[in-house]
């Protein structure tokens, strides 16, 4: 679809869908049936978020105008709104990727506007919860009852909270001592198995699942300890896993709870500080937790509500996205969505600790390096743009407009026949795939520029990947509201980007014939000669995951096994400990 539907369907859907409003006494005009007509396509499977639910949270009083619920339906509506909605919209529902779901506004519009846009979704990226199946009838109207009632304040989870969750299941003097297992640990793959909140340890070599482990839910990331020993798991229940690869089979070996939602987690890389440290950042409560590497015990627990960089206004929910490790100095970079801000969390002294805050640009997502390690490139989606950060020298250097709502995972890294290196992202909000020039010195003129525009096959990508011995370009477009594109990747050949993409049908080779089949984040193996692709479907329908010949860019193997449930994001142990995309 072209960039100019999209940027239209992205302007009225996202405005009108997700700035909900209304009470059943003010309610407004019912959307006509051939609006909602429009929206029984919508593909129902989104990433959704995992909360706990609001225990003990008392049910609203009766208000005039506003919808009674019961303890009961108050109950499971929280349940549901943190499952499903405040990812997007928010624990206090005052938006960010999602638009605000205040009461204020979801009394604009009326309870019927509400129900609909619930129940059909919108093309642009609110899911069509009801006619997916994934809400019940009486869910749905459940919960447009309860976006016209104030949201519940959620419970804070400080020091005490976490070290009651803190778990060491085998001491590090009790751990083995060096690798006791067979395995080839920098080709080894950990796969989310997303709604049956575990991980699968696939072996690169022979394509067999070697074990599956019991995480949080919805694991966001998987990420490895500078050793290559330890792999970190976040749960978007805020479950983090510590799982030692040296023992025989791999196992957890400590767990620890940080908090309500969370979606990042990294580990200390810096030269002599390699495995000292763990991070992880959450949703709710907003703050950042430094740990133990070896045990995840809790050490320093910061706070990131405050002040938003650009108009000084205090902002009760900053939640943390993505954090990564620098080369350059002892810091973890760790990027604040609400308030615009990126912290460099110098972890030489975790007693005195100094944070420097980079104004940046609000809503910042998910990021990578570049090519050299230096430059760390972030997306801040619901401003349609990038910013670039010199983490050996901690200060902004560029912000960069790119397309609507870019979600580039780590971005991919390449050198540009024309333009030298570049890094790339695509987009959820259009078919557009950016390429930003990165090299300062020797292309001077070309750096921090979108230096070239690719046309992909549309918008609802998440993931785009290359890798430093493939000529290939992979872009995904797993949320795209059209099946076929949703179901397949579009490949650029490096070496002649005009020539524009080849289309593989991924979910058509998976051998599976039931579901939407959505293929998401391509994943290399070591060496680069192997691409993974999830195909991902309903939790009782069945998910595979193909893996695609670089060189020829036709399927060479395909994973199929009744254990694969919904399997969604893949993490090469070598490539995820040393930064390779």
């Amino acid at each position: 679809m072209k960039q100019s539907i999209l940027r239209a369907a992205v302007g009225l859907s996202v405005a009108a869908a997700l700035s909900f409003a209304a009470s059943a006494a003010q309610a407004a005009e019912k959307p006509k049936p051939e609006d909602l007509k429009k929206h029984e396509t919508q593909p129902g499977e989104r990433y959704e978020p995992s909360l706990d639910v609001l225990e003990g949270a008392e049910a609203p009083g009766a208000k005039p105008g506003v919808p009674t619920l019961t303890q009961e339906e108050f109950d499971r509506a929280n349940r549901i709104y943190f499952e499903r909605c405040a990812g997007c919209h928010g624990v206090l529902r005052k938006g960010a990727t999602g638009k605000a779901l205040t009461t204020d506004l979801t009394k604009e519009l009326g309870f019927e506007y509400l129900q609909a846009f619930i129940n059909y979704g919108s093309p642009a990226g609110m899911p069509n919860w009801g006619t997916s199946g994934d809400l019940t009838e009486q869910d749905v109207d459940l919960m447009a009852r309860y976006l016209l009632n104030e949201p519940p304040q959620p419970p804070e989870f400080g020091l005490a909270e976490m070290k009651e969750t803190w778990e060491v299941l085998i001491p590090v003097d009790k751990r083995p001592k060096k690798q006791m297992n067979k395995l080839d640990l920098d080709n080894l793959f950990s796969v989310t198995l997303r709604d049956t909140g575990e991980v699968a340890l696939i072996d690169g070599h022979s394509k067999k699942i070697v074990e599956i482990l019991t995480t949080g839910y919805a694991v966001h990331i998987s990420r490895m300890s500078a050793s290559g020993r330890y792999l970190f798991t976040v749960g978007r229940d805020a479950k983090l896993n510590l799982i030692d690869l040296w023992m025989d089979p791999p196992a957890t070996v400590a767990r620890i709870k940080i908090g309500m939602e969370a979606r990042s987690v990294e580990t200390s890389k810096m030269k002599g500080w390699e495995d000292k440290y763990a991070i992880a950042g959450s949703y709710w409560p907003p703050q950042y937790v430094i740990m133990d590497g070896a045990t995840l015990e809790p050490i320093k627990v910061v706070s990131t509500r405050g002040m938003t960089y650009d108009t000084q206004e205090f902002h009760p929910e900053p939640r943390v996205a993505s954090i990564v490790a620098s080369h350059y100095n002892p810091e973890f970079i760790v990027n604040i969505k609400e308030t615009g801000h990126i912290l460099m969390v110098n972890y030489e002294d975790i007693q005195n600790l100094k944070v420097t805050a980079i104004e940046a640009e609000r809503f910042l997502h998910d990021g990578g390096f570049d090519s050299t390690g230096r430059y760390f490139l972030v997306a801040a989606n619901a401003r349609d743009k990038v910013a670039v950060v010199d983490t050996k020298e901690d200060k902004l250097v560029a912000l960069i407009e790119t397309g609507i709502k870019p979600h580039p995972g780590r971005g991919a890294n390449f050198v540009h026949p024309k333009f030298g290196p570049v890094w790339a992202t695509s987009h959820l909000g259009d078919e557009t795939i950016a390429l930003i020039g990165t090299d300062p010195e020797k292309h001077k003129e070309h750096a921090w520029k979108v230096v070239q525009s690719l046309e992909g096959q549309g918008g609802g990508s998440l993931f785009i990947k290359t890798h430093p011995e493939s000529k290939n370009l992979y872009v995904d477009t797993p949320l795209n509201p059209e099946p076929e594109l949703a179901s397949s990747v579009a490949v650029f050949d490096i070496d002649n980007l005009d020539k524009g993409y080849e289309v593989l049908p991924i979910g058509e080779w998976s051998g599976i014939t039931e579901g939407v089949r959505r293929v998401v984040q391509g994943e290399y193996n070591k060496d680069g000669s192997e691409i993974w692709f999830s195909v991902w479907n309903a939790k009782d329908q069945e998910s595979a995951i193909v893996v695609v010949d670089d060189k020829t860019r036709k399927p060479k193997h395909v994973i199929r096994d009744k254990r694969l449930v919904t399997p969604t994001g893949k993490f090469n142990v070598y490539n995820t400990r040393n930064d390779v995309y």
